[in-house]
């Protein structure tokens, strides 16, 4: 039971963590469009990126033990069309974070020529993904509410 309940305590922890680095990276990510490559907000945008890509890889890690491995059984989860339309948002937030971890990646490797490759790139589209994916995140605990009550099994 305790580490169940850690587990689902850790998932829980994720959103916020996800919420915020998400909040932090537009923030960053519109700073930059302003100055046009600052490098004390490229660092910025990095970490806040840092932080999201930890609360990704906490929400799939701790995710997939809930289900093979909690309480519940993967029936449960199987069978309940809220699971897959939180699994749907999910999936469509990880299709719309693609070109900003490619894009971020790119920064990291080519530390030098960053501020060129900042000059360059899509910052309004990138922001525009962004918002789309922080609001994503905020509709995703809605779907794991209805879920966790068994709104919709099948």
């Amino acid at each position: 039971m305790l580490v169940q309940s850690l587990v689902s305590g850790l998932h829980v922890v994720a959103l916020p963590l996800g919420f915020a680095s998400l909040f932090l990276r537009g923030m960053r990510l519109r700073e930059l469009r302003r100055t046009r490559g600052d490098a004390g907000t490229r660092a910025a945008l990095l970490s806040a990126d840092n932080v999201w890509g930890l609360a990704a890889l906490l929400w799939i890690a701790t995710g997939l033990a809930r289900v093979f491995a909690g309480e519940k059984t993967p029936d449960f989860y199987l069978r309940n069309g809220f699971f897959w339309v939180k699994m749907g948002i999910f999936l469509v937030v990880f299709a719309l974070e693609i070109q900003p971890m490619v894009t971020f990646i790119r920064w990291r490797i080519a530390k030098e020529r960053a501020a060129e490759l900042v000059a360059s790139a899509p910052l309004d589209r990138l922001i525009t993904l962004n918002d789309v994916e922080t609001v994503l995140v905020l509709v995703i605990p809605f779907a794991a509410a209805l879920m966790t009550r068994g709104a919709w099994l099948f």
